[in-house]
Order: C-alpha cells, then sequence, then structure tokens
C-alpha cells in the first residue's frame, strides 16, 4: 500500500515475554513495518526481560532499535528498580498513568510522524488488579484535557485483566481517542472493530513469545501448581514455534478517527532462542 500525508498506520504488538519474545520482535518487527507501510509501532514490553517479569533500559533500547516507536508497561512495570531512573528521565517507555503522580516516569507521551504529533497513553486496570490505582477512566480525561490543543490522533493501552473493563474503556472513549487496545492477558480476542465514534477497538492484543507455552511461560510449573497450589518457580518458555500478535489500525490523520483495524499474527517455527541473556 502506498503511504500519503493523511493517513497514518500505528501497528500495535501485545506483551513481548522474555528471550523468546525479544527475539521474536527483533527478527520480525522491522520486516513487519516494511510489509504494512507502518508508520509508528507501539509495543507492550513489561514482561520482556528474561524472568518474563519487568523490562530494563537496554531493553527499551533493545526495542528502539528494533523498530519501536513508544513501549508501554502494565503491573510488572516495577519488577525491576533499574528501570526507574530511565523512567523518570525517558519518555518512549510509558507506565500506567493512573499511578500514583510521585511514582517515576509518565503515562503518556507524544512523538512525531509524517509531521503529525501522536499520542499513546497507558493504563491500567483496577478490576482483579491487586495495584492501588486511580480510576483509568477518570485519568483518561484528565490526560485527554492536556492533550486537547496538542492532538487528535491519540491511540490508548489499557492494560487489563478483564475484557469488561477494557471494553468499558473502549465505548467511554469512543470518539475521543483513535484507539485502544487491551493488554496484559496475552491472548488475541477477535473483536476487533470500529466503534460507532470512530475509535479502533481490541479487547487484547495477545503476545509475542513461545506459541506452545502458557502466556509465555513453560507450562509444565504451572499446570502443577494448579494441580497442587504449591509454590513452583515460573521461567519463559524457549522453544518454538513462536508467535507475535497484535493489531495494525489505520487513523485518518485530520480528524483522528479510524478508518480500519486488522489483525496481525505471525508464526515462526524456525526461530531459534540460544540464551535467556541473548537480548
Amino acid at each position: 500500500m502506498q503511504n500519503n500525508q493523511n493517513r497514518i498506520r500505528i501497528l500495535c504488538i501485545g506483551d513481548v515475554v522474555g528471550s523468546s519474545g525479544c527475539a521474536m520482535f527483533q527478527k520480525h518487527a522491522q520486516e513487519l513495518r516494511r510489509k504494512h507501510a507502518i508508520d509508528a509501532l507501539i509495543v507492550n514490553g513489561e514482561n520482556s526481560d528474561n524472568k518474563g517479569r519487568g523490562i530494563t533500559s537496554r531493553i527499551v533500547n533493545f526495542f528502539r532499535q528494533n523498530g519501536a516507536d513508544i513501549v508501554t508497561s502494565g503491573n510488572h512495570i516495577w519488577a525491576n528498580k533499574e528501570i526507574y531512573n530511565y523512567l523518570a528521565e525517558h519518555t518512549d517507555l510509558l507506565r500506567p498513568a493512573n499511578y500514583h503522580s510521585s511514582a517515576p516516569g509518565v503515562g503518556v507521551t507524544t512523538f512525531l510522524v509524517k509531521g503529525n504529533t501522536i499520542a499513546v497513553i497507558n493504563l491500567i486496570g483496577r478490576v482483579f488488579m491487586r495495584d492501588h490505582v486511580d480510576c483509568p477512566f477518570r485519568t483518561a480525561e484528565s490526560i485527554l484535557t492536556y492533550l486537547k490543543d496538542k492532538t487528535n490522533i491519540i491511540v490508548v493501552d489499557m492494560h487489563a485483566e478483564t475484557s469488561s473493563e477494557k471494553i468499558g474503556l473502549g465505548h467511554f472513549l469512543d470518539g475521543k481517542v483513535s484507539a485502544v487496545v487491551g493488554t496484559h492477558t496475552h491472548v488475541p480476542t477477535a473483536d476487533e472493530r470500529i466503534l460507532p465514534r470512530g475509535t479502533a477497538f481490541v479487547t487484547d492484543l495477545g503476545m509475542t513469545g513461545a506459541l506452545n507455552s502458557m502466556i509465555g511461560m513453560k507450562k509444565e510449573p504451572i499446570i502443577q501448581h494448579l494441580i497442587t497450589q504449591l509454590p513452583v518457580k515460573f521461567a519463559v518458555d524457549e522453544i518454538g514455534p513462536f508467535i507475535m500478535t497484535g493489531v495494525l489500525i489505520e487513523i485518518d490523520a485530520h480528524t483522528g478517527k479510524a478508518t480500519h483495524i486488522e489483525r496481525v499474527k505471525l508464526i515462526d517455527d524456525e526461530l531459534r532462542v540460544q540464551s535467556s541473556e541473548s537480548v
């Protein structure tokens, strides 16, 4: 497809899990950008360290070097304390905006694409989540007031456990933002659509990692835990095939409304992950 100034094509990639997800992203992200004429790439990286929990400044730089414009996160953003300073000094990695304002980092950022300002908002849900955070709906309203004179091209990553909370936010923001995409469950949903007032929506982007895992982690310990209820050590699954899922969203740069959304799914059974420290 041929690009033009009035159309912004944004690729949103679901939670990258550990070394497997990073290897998959490194191999295919730039390829997807070229194949689909992508103008901007947003990826959720909160599970991308080698334990499958948290992120480091080194991994943020890895994502940027391999085609990501903005990295979003969620409830595991605080797993590695090393990231606190990076959050305080940079805006290409977001933490959910509805954490307390005293937390390091920001939950909204802007960047330029083909002369257009794009805003990305990161939020976290409250239903079945352990974190004590402000209301994501009210937080979104407040941020939209801040963005009012800056841009009408706005993408929201809603990191939440329940489909109802994510769907609710989608309808709440319909017509006010360009897209609401859900993350956190690592399971892609088949409900991608453009809502009545022009906001692209999908309940969950899915994940990037080992296909035959349990949301990116080795399945055997998790199954054992489910059977016995005894504590076990979770580990990133590094055995292929591997998967990358997300959505491609096309936005009218003048109106900020979405004109198209489609799921993206890529499976690679040839990729080999050599080491959990490979990134």
